[in-house]
């Protein structure tokens, strides 16, 4: 068995492509549309990485999508924490602070995309 993608839906496709590239460099893998169905799905990776995220862009949203209390995070690893912290500041990107766990077990903050989507940005 292998995890192949995860998915979530987006309000604006070209917002939230342009927020994936340059907030974390990923790089678009391929694009499915379908318009008899009204949707197109946009398959991002990260260079040297098979697993993909999936945008779904539904042609006819036109409210946010409500992101209920039971999504948590996508969660991605750097070595420069700060340095990201400070590449997504100075880019105006909502973060939270830099925080880490009582037990040191983890450093980390969180971005927060177009849609209201987390990404946890560890240190690895």
């Amino acid at each position: 068995m292998k995890s192949l993608h995860t998915c979530v839906r987006v309000k604006d496709l070209d917002k939230s492509l342009a927020f994936y590239k340059d907030a974390f460099g990923y790089e678009e893998s391929r694009r499915l549309d379908y318009p008899e169905f009204e949707f197109t799905l946009v398959y991002l990776s990260l260079p040297g990485d098979d697993y993909e995220l999936e945008l779904t862009y539904n042609y006819d949203q036109e409210e946010p999508y409500d992101l209920g209390n039971g999504y948590g995070h996508i969660a991605l690893g750097v070595e420069d924490l700060e340095g990201k912290h400070q590449e997504l500041t100075d880019k105006g990107y909502e973060v939270t602070d830099l925080t880490e766990l009582s037990d040191g077990a983890a450093s980390y903050f969180f971005a927060i995309d177009p849609d209201g989507y987390k990404i946890e940005v560890i240190k690895v």
